[in-house]
């Protein structure tokens, strides 16, 4: 077991109607004048983007407001947010949606605290010293955004993809009303899902220890998950099963899942970033595509992870040698995604690369790292090409 620090200051108000409550938590946050940030018509189109002007306007809030995030946020429009909030004096930030309008606003507040270039600390060149105080209607289950300490945006110039993790960027507050997530495409539910699920893997697929109360936590996450993403496929309105991706998408990136390991692997993510960065697919979706490929190059690596993820999570008998009971785990994993319409490889997303694309994505993957990362196994440039490979 490794020592760790866990520290999750996010307030979170869940339930029925709980984005009635926003105008109070801005007040109790101290906010005094808000930017409002969120993605495109559908926050509109739903009426809630009316119905949180219209709590501010009646509780004397100011505000301006500034939309167009979209997935794989990008750089143009927080350099945008981050003039208007200098030009209007915003003290307080608020991001209606999900992973994509959180993160910009995320980078939006970094901006506005610190002087210089924000992607500074996207490339790694420097660490912020605060960030703009910012609260969270949740529109989408997926990130984990509305509770963790990292946003990820992309740069155009390049299709550079880059995360960046600090404790100041995670939010005062977050809202989540499972209702405002009935209305999303299935696709994107199915998407949600699958990176909710992936920020457990990511820490639970690992060799630097662990403790016997975070993996329960993260098995008893990935049943839940899988469990009821399988029933929003037959019943998207179905509350409860809405209620249970939700707040497993807050649990399974607030780092708990994460508790006493040696902070995960991360080099799906990692390999992810760059897919999404040169070929703009659902974060979700590419996940999927890229996991079992990643997973079959490194599980021999990492086998007792494996064999217990096969049995405790995916439920594969205790039959046959270790490596074959992973490999029948992973097996099982990737039809679970091919039950929810998910991808399991680049051609099922629509990905027909190149060579040199892949050799491109491979070699921008490990100078975003600095050269190898990972825990299950440590990978190189070398490494991530083969999965890439693979992955067609």
């Amino acid at each position: 077991m490794h020592p760790f620090n866990y520290y999750t200051p996010t307030k979170v108000i869940f339930g029925r109607n709980a984005e009635e409550k926003t105008a109070g938590l801005i007040r109790e946050f101290g906010g005094k004048k808000v930017l409002i940030h969120y993605g495109g018509g559908s926050v509109v189109r739903s009426g809630l983007l009316k119905r949180v002007t219209d709590s501010l306007d009646t509780a004397g809030i100011p505000y301006v407001t500034l939309g167009g995030a979209v997935p794989n946020p990008r750089l143009g429009l927080v350099y945008q947010g981050i003039e208007l909030c200098r030009r209007e004096n915003v003290d307080f930030l608020l991001a209606v949606g999900g992973g994509s309008a959180i993160d910009s606003a995320k980078a939006i507040g970094y901006g506005v605290a610190n002087e210089g270039d924000v992607w500074d600390f996207y490339d790694y060149k420097r660490k912020a010293e605060g960030c703009l105080p910012l609260g969270v209607i949740l529109t989408i289950a997926a990130t984990g955004s509305e509770m963790s300490d990292s946003s990820v945006i992309t740069k155009e110039e390049g299709l550079v993809k880059r995360g960046y993790s600090s404790d100041y960027g995670r939010p005062r507050f977050a809202v989540m009303d499972p209702e405002l997530t009935m209305t999303l495409p299935d696709y994107q539910t199915a998407c949600g899902c699958t990176d909710i699920m992936m920020h457990t893997m990511e820490r639970y697929f690992t060799n630097g220890g662990g403790m016997e109360i975070t993996d329960a936590l993260a098995e008893g996450l990935l049943c839940t998950v899988m469990k009821n993403a399988e029933i929003l496929v037959r019943d998207p309105k179905d509350y409860d099963a809405r209620a249970e991706i939700m707040w497993a998408g807050s649990l399974s990136h607030n780092g708990l899942t994460g508790c006493g390991n040696d902070g995960g692997d991360w080099m799906t993510h990692k390999l992810e970033h760059e897919l999404g960065g040169l070929y703009d697919v659902a974060h979700g979706a590419g996940l999927a595509a890229i996991w079992g490929s990643w997973a079959r190059y490194v599980y021999r690596d990492c086998l007792p992870r494996f064999r217990r993820f096969a049995i405790n999570v995916m439920g594969v008998e205790e039959a046959g040698t270790d490596e074959e009971i992973a490999l029948k785990g992973i097996e099982a994993l990737e039809d679970f995604f091919r039950r929810i319409h998910m991808p399991t490889n680049l051609r099922e997303l629509g990905v027909h690369a190149t060579k040199e694309d892949l050799a491109l994505m491979a070699h921008k993957c490990a100078v975003g790292v600095n050269g190898a990362k990972g825990s299950a196994r440590l990978l190189k440039e070398e490494d991530m090409l083969a999965i890439f490979r693979a992955s067609m």
